[in-house]
């Protein structure tokens, strides 16, 4: 209850989407308000005089992310934004040579990774028909982790995975495909955006190449929030592929020569100054992750997603005249932060809970996204948004929803 407190959860509503964009806590705004006090107070002098100096902000944001990874602190930085992050390290570790110059995905990956991918090949003169390999999907909602595997052939130079899967909610055993990539020869980097800030990563121990995440879901660092981005130790000294004046080493940023010098560790890969505003909000977020601790946080997740799972089976709502599915896997092991509520006519289900007062999602074809989220959700919300998934169908209400516009 104490961590609820602190965020500003909009009156008469039950908030079950910070899969897409976490609230607001007062640590944050806390944060941007001094950060703003700093720029109004200290002018340009804030640049090394602000606390913490925003010359070495993205460096002392990414130590602090470091620990939410399981990385070493040079290996993370606070930087750019997702989108632009898959380009950066696509651009930098998509190497195509020989008959190696496939990228693998997924055939359910969120379209931004997809079309990063698709440019990044033609940019090498390659094409996206022929050497993005999209792994399909054999029930619709889920990879087969043996498909992937078996697709790491002689001919793919860079498997580029999500950690969890945006509409069912999968999460992918990242050591164990990072291992059959690593043994076929192949670099992989992870989308965490979907699991950074809702269960522990262990980066540096799973080997994994590269990896980039938002700030604005699960680590609630506001709307369009900066960006953040993972990169082996053993790849540092590597140039980036776009290299920008962020990005070189700090010591000697000011000579303003034009001879490449990178930072020494993943602060090369920076491209323009950090956005200090929303890098404030995650700075004033992250508190609350260090003092509630990323374990805790996972245990809590997992009871109140297998709370929620249970109360849809239970109270007989995946039987008719319900009609609804759970698409999200009921392991705990692959299993992210949100449950896939399916169903046939999802795009009403989820405007009728709105009009209720559960602020939802819905994403083709059919999936009502639920994420009570430990921070702020409780139990009893878990339960609410239950009993009114088997009301709306009772009532027949949704049937009146007109299915149009977004439902974001």
């Amino acid at each position: 209850a104490s961590f609820r407190e602190r965020f500003f959860v909009p009156e008469g509503t039950v908030y079950l989407d910070g899969n897409s964009l976490g609230l607001l806590s007062r640590d944050a705004e806390f944060a941007v308000l001094a950060a703003l006090e700093s720029w109004k107070v200290q002018g340009i002098a804030g640049w090394l005089a602000a606390d913490p100096p925003w010359f070495t902000l993205g460096e002392d944001l990414g130590a602090r992310m470091a620990a939410l990874v399981g990385a070493a602190p040079e290996s993370v930085i606070v930087t750019g934004t997702t989108t632009v992050n898959l380009h950066q390290m696509i651009g930098t570790f998509y190497r195509p040579e020989g008959q190696r110059r496939k990228i693998l995905a997924t055939a359910l990956d969120f379209p931004s990774d997809v079309y990063a991918m698709q440019s990044q090949i033609r940019l090498l003169g390659g094409d996206p028909d022929r050497d993005l390999l999209l792994v399909p999907s054999r029930d619709g909602r889920t990879i087969d982790e043996d498909d992937l595997i078996a697709a790491m052939t002689d001919e793919v130079a860079l498997a580029m995975l999500p950690s969890v899967l945006y509409r069912s909610g999968q999460l992918f055993d990242i050591p164990r495909l990072t291992r059959a990539a690593h043994a076929a020869g192949v670099l992989i980097g992870f989308d965490c955006a979907h699991s950074a800030g809702a269960l522990p990563h262990r980066f540096d121990a799973w080997d994994i190449d590269f990896a980039v995440w938002c700030s604005y879901k699960y680590l609630n660092a506001g709307p369009g929030a900066v960006g953040v981005l993972y990169v082996n130790p053993r790849h540092f000294g590597t140039d980036p592929a776009l290299a920008g004046w962020w990005g070189y080493r700090k010591d000697r940023q000011f000579d303003m020569v034009h001879h490449w010098a990178g930072a020494a560790g993943a602060g090369a890969f920076q491209i323009s100054t950090i956005p200090l505003l929303s890098a404030a909000a995650l700075a004033g977020s992250l508190a609350i992750f260090e003092e509630a601790g990323i374990n805790a946080i996972r245990q809590k997740s997992l009871a109140q997603t297998d709370y929620l799972i249970g109360l849809v089976e239970g109270m007989g709502l995946c039987a008719q005249p319900y009609g609804y599915r759970i698409g999200t896997p009921r392991e705990h092991d692959r299993r992210g932060g949100h449950v896939a509520i399916e169903h046939d006519d999802g795009a009403r289900i989820a405007l009728a809970l709105k009009e209720r007062g559960f602020i939802v999602d819905f994403r083709q074809p059919d999936v009502v996204r639920l994420a009570p989220i430990a921070l702020y959700t409780t139990y009893h919300e878990v339960w609410r948004v239950a009993q009114a998934l088997r009301e709306i169908v009772d009532t027949k209400v949704y049937r009146e929803m007109a299915a149009t516009g977004l439902v974001t």
